[in-house]
């Protein structure tokens, strides 16, 4: 039988809170954190709105003790303070740290440095350290050194489902016995590259944006980093851990429709969740809680939607998406989601969905738009990325 594999520890920022107790606070009071960019300098900065964290990069290094001349990304920056935490919040002692290894998502990678510097590069020696940071293995082991990790090291990077497929992959190699103890997560900034990308889609939203709604616009981009603690139960309990929840349940599927859109009749997030329930032998309505992809775009909410009614017909579980609060964090946005399903788990509360007005007339469903309190067992945590690659993740009560 193979062995179960649990979460003991989480860390996270975002635009709404530089910890896990500062998200959550946020999330139960509905506090956003979209807003005007300060910190990027870009052409649409009075055109959108964007989940940023109001620290500059010397803020972020500061708050690391590291010098202010460095080769560090913002995502790696961003990335270290949240890995610090979980560490904490796991209370894993150096030699248990030491034996860890380190799985880690992001779409930017280091890019937010590499394209600010890009026509300083040949004028300016010193700004060329950044060149060999632009790729997402260097920030994954920018983030590996600075902790000392010496198990295994890698990154995943498949648009918004990444850190889902980082937290999938330490599963597996959980199971297959080739760790006992990983970090495992995301982290993505603000850059210029995705704010034109997404603009050029025309899928980027000039107000706060709204999940589910009938008027939707758009998604807000954001930047966050949150990693979780992954151990199977046996070293969990070895080193007298606290548990803070199970993955119970994790699905990957790619419907291969298009290269940015989901597929009309959400194949692939149905066969992910499908495969999700099928892993962790659950029935449909065992589940208490979905946070949903929801990204307020036109194509994934309607798609999304239809889903979720294939697999759970007429009596859809409490569903909700909380990108109104952090904006859409790209490669970080399912672990900053995997975080917020454990926290609904433990506090039994489905989080509400922001701005949600006018319901979708092609669908008979309706997103939870206020907190709510109920005994909550197992959380379905949807991500769903470019390409059609769709993965579901189950987290329950041990």
């Amino acid at each position: 039988m193979p062995p179960k594999i649990v979460v003991t520890g989480m860390g996270i920022i975002s635009s709404i809170g530089n910890s896990v107790e500062a998200n959550f606070y946020a999330l139960t009071h509905k506090r956003t954190g979209l807003s005007v960019i300060e910190n990027l300098v870009t052409t649409h900065k009075n055109n959108i709105r964007v989940g940023e964290v109001k620290l500059t990069n010397i803020q972020l290094a500061e708050k690391l003790h590291l010098p202010i001349v460095n080769a560090y990304s913002r995502t790696s920056l961003l990335g270290i303070i949240a890995v610090k935490e979980a560490i904490a919040n796991a209370n894993l002692t150096p030699k248990q740290l030491g034996n860890a290894g380190f799985i880690n998502a992001s779409t930017v990678g280091g890019m937010d440095m590499t394209e600010r510097y890009f026509f300083e590069y040949e004028n300016s020696e010193s700004v060329r350290r950044y060149i060999t940071t632009h790729n997402i293995g260097d920030v994954t082991h920018q983030i590996a050194d600075y902790f000392r990790l010496k198990g295994i090291v890698t990154s995943v990077s498949t648009a918004c489902s990444s850190s889902a497929n980082a937290i999938i992959t330490a599963a597996h190699l959980l199971t297959m016995g080739r760790a006992d103890c990983l970090i495992v997560g995301g982290s993505d900034a603000l850059s210029k590259f995705t704010i034109n990308g997404f603009n050029s889609l025309m899928i980027l939203s000039d107000s706060e944006c709204t999940p589910f709604d009938a008027h939707r616009k758009g998604l807000n981009l954001g930047e966050a980093a949150a990693y979780l603690v992954l151990e199977t139960e046996e070293n969990a309990l070895r080193r007298g851990a606290k548990i803070k929840a199970v993955l119970s349940g994790w699905g990957n599927a790619n419907d291969a429709y298009h290269q940015t859109a989901s597929s009309e009749d959400g194949q692939g997030a149905y066969l992910a969740m499908q495969q999700a329930l099928q892993m962790a032998q659950l029935e449909p309505e065992t589940i208490d809680y979905i946070n949903a992809h929801g990204t307020a775009t036109p194509n994934n909410d309607l798609s999304e939607s239809r889903a979720l009614l294939r697999v759970f017909g007429e009596c859809v579980p409490h569903y909700s998406s909380t990108k109104p609060f952090t904006g859409h964090t790209l490669g970080a946005a399912s672990s900053v989601e995997a975080v917020f399903s454990v926290m609904a788990l433990r506090n039994d509360i489905v989080f509400p969905n922001l701005n949600y007005q006018t319901p979708m007339p092609e669908v008979p469903i309706r997103p939870q738009t206020e907190l709510l309190h109920l005994p909550v067992r197992h959380v379905l945590s949807n991500s769903f990325g470019f390409g059609g690659n769709c993965s579901a993740l189950i987290f329950s009560k041990k």
